[in-house]
């Protein structure tokens, strides 16, 4: 049988995310009370780091250790890739000695071309394009917080980037809304992040706007990884997406706030508000490690019970 893959949001379905973030509560609650699970032991996850990390790499070590398994760190520089070797080559060999493979990278066409000559499982670590490890983490915190998706509203204020365009693919498969406020120039696009269902998305111009009656507010930096070139452009471009205290006013009284981190406190976001007591972006950076542990448990093993 093929391997199953998770490259973007959408490879799941609605039931396979819903079954996902129930054995991440599971598999969180054990952890919570020290209680040892361990159903992939004897396995071994590679990971392959072609950008810089610190929650991607430590979420997954961790989580691999904890089910029992182990982690291998394969940056750029420690491998063939920087002398040259076809990505395929590197995938038919390295699919050969472990069970899972986790990639972050820069083009999507990177790790699709990984997956296809894989005999693995394959997850998107980070893409330019998409970040769906984080997304899982965000909507499980939000779940875990306020209870299901279905019916809410979501507020992206920032940059149309990886971030964005999978919160898109997550408003179309489980059925809540999402507001966009970029600045001109910086949109996200619905068609190209496979977005079906076109009433999933309303774009505002104010951020404000885009703020108003959501159940979470989320943002993340201006200037991502690859795009430092364009630094000074956007601190420009973005000087009116900081989510402050009146944009956090504008949502509900209740609404939570998410950044997948790092943090710049002062561009994207205000001290007092990634600081404040509606900030979840704590409890977002751990269920990192946790729905990782579901999503490779469910990848190697499939459904349990």
């Amino acid at each position: 049988m093929a391997p199953k893959h998770f490259l973007q949001l959408q490879d799941f379905s609605r039931d396979e995310l819903s079954y996902l973030f129930e054995r991440t509560r599971w598999i969180k609650e054990r952890f919570k009370r020290y209680e040892i699970y361990q159903p992939l032991r004897d396995r071994t996850l590679a990971m392959v780091f072609e950008k810089a990390s610190t929650r991607t790499r430590v979420s997954f070590e961790a989580g691999m250790n904890q089910l029992g398994g182990i982690a291998i760190n394969l940056n750029r520089g420690d491998t063939q890739l920087s002398r040259g070797e076809p990505i395929e080559d590197v995938a038919r060999v390295i699919s050969r000695m472990v069970d899972v493979v986790m990639i972050r990278t820069f083009e999507q066409s990177i790790i699709e071309r990984f997956a296809a000559h894989s005999r693995v499982p394959v997850i998107n670590g980070l893409t330019n394009e998409y970040h769906p490890c984080q997304i899982l983490a965000d909507v499980f915190t939000c779940i875990e917080q306020r209870g299901s998706m279905e019916g809410k509203v979501v507020a992206w204020v920032g940059d149309g980037n990886n971030m964005a365009a999978t919160w898109l693919q997550a408003a179309d498969v489980l059925g809540f809304t999402l507001h966009v406020s970029t600045p001109g120039g910086y949109e996200v696009d619905p068609a190209a992040a496979g977005v079906k269902r076109t009433d999933c998305v309303k774009v505002f111009r104010d951020p404000l706007d885009a703020c108003r009656g959501a159940d979470v507010v989320t943002t993340d930096v201006w200037t991502s990884m690859g795009y430092e070139s364009e630094n000074a452009e956007r601190m420009q471009a973005f000087a009116d997406w900081c989510v402050d205290r009146e944009m956090m006013a504008a949502a509900k009284a209740d609404a939570l706030f998410m950044h997948c981190l790092p943090a710049h406190r002062g561009e994207e976001v205000e001290a007092e508000v990634i600081d404040g007591p509606q900030s979840v972006v704590w409890d977002e950076a751990e269920n990192r490690m946790h729905v990782q542990k579901a999503l490779m448990e469910y990848l190697v093993l499939g459904r349990i019970g």
